[in-house]
């Protein structure tokens, strides 16, 4: 049985201390065997560098997904290709750079890890994720023991959608990019995990990461300014699930959640 943690969009400074403070110490609390983290927003809310990424897998994340921010650091699309740890979303148009997955190896386990990238409202466009994940994961079907579909979406709806289309063939369907994690975790009918959205890892004395007054000042005046990475409240959200060799559902699939230290 192979424990496995996913981590909630890591956002800012405050989400990538944390992780590297504590994580070390969680995967031996918990017992964990491999940890995932969406990373798109660990380089000052928005993208991710090279450090970062490294820093990260420095720390004991040894899979970082990507979403519609993934290109927003420049020089990124030159880096990722020699990031083996680093994928981006599989539907990205044809030509975009990087791994469209991940295969981690535990003991007794191939865990594929990849990435769809939502149609609706989305800051870039991509090819559907529908129904083009299905035909992805049956060309990749001997390379994986089973998967972790992360569904970067921002709909309830599209994200519930992809959760009942993979029911029975993968290990989770996880959905990230909103930043709230909901109350809807469950295992489906056919044996799969699923949770609308993860949460997540950065400070929760926010808006969504960011520093209150200037977001809450432009809904009112709606004239623009910087939306600055907020510090406070820092807690780490996701989801641990569990998975046995030769199963394609997972056994576990549990919300996660901790709050880091206040100093002082």
């Amino acid at each position: 049985m192979a424990r496995i943690l996913f981590l909630g969009d890591i956002v800012g400074r405050a989400g990538r201390q944390a992780v590297r403070q504590h994580l070390p110490a969680i995967r031996e609390a918990e017992r964990l065997d491999l940890v995932v983290a969406n990373g798109e927003n660990a380089a000052g809310g928005a993208g991710i560098t090279r450090e970062i990424a490294e820093e990260l897998h420095g720390s004991g994340v040894d899979g970082i997904t990507l979403g519609d921010h993934c290109w927003d650091q420049r020089g990124f699309d030159k880096d990722i290709g020699s990031l083996p740890y680093v994928c981006r979303p599989f539907n990205l148009f044809a030509g975009s750079p990087g791994l469209r997955h991940l295969v981690l190896e535990t003991e007794g386990l191939r865990l594929g890890v990849v990435t769809v990238l939502g149609q609706v409202l989305m800051k870039i466009q991509s090819d559907a994720g529908f129904p083009m994940i299905s035909n992805y994961l049956d060309e990749h079907r001997e390379a994986c023991d089973t998967w972790l579909v992360e569904t970067h979406a921002e709909t309830t709806s599209e994200k519930v959608a992809m959760g009942w289309y993979l029911d029975g063939r993968v290990a989770t369907v996880i959905g990230t990019h909103t930043h709230i994690p909901t109350a809807d975790a469950r295992i489906l009918p056919r044996g799969t995990g699923f949770i609308c959205d993860a949460g997540m890892s950065g400070p929760y004395d926010s808006v969504l990461g960011r520093d209150i007054a200037p977001i809450v000042r432009r809904f009112i005046d709606g004239m623009p300014r910087r939306f600055t990475v907020a510090e406070a409240n820092v807690q780490l959200r996701g989801v641990i699930f569990e998975v046995e060799p030769g199963q394609r559902g997972c056994k576990s699939f549990d919300p996660y959640s901790f709050v880091v230290p206040a100093e002082g």
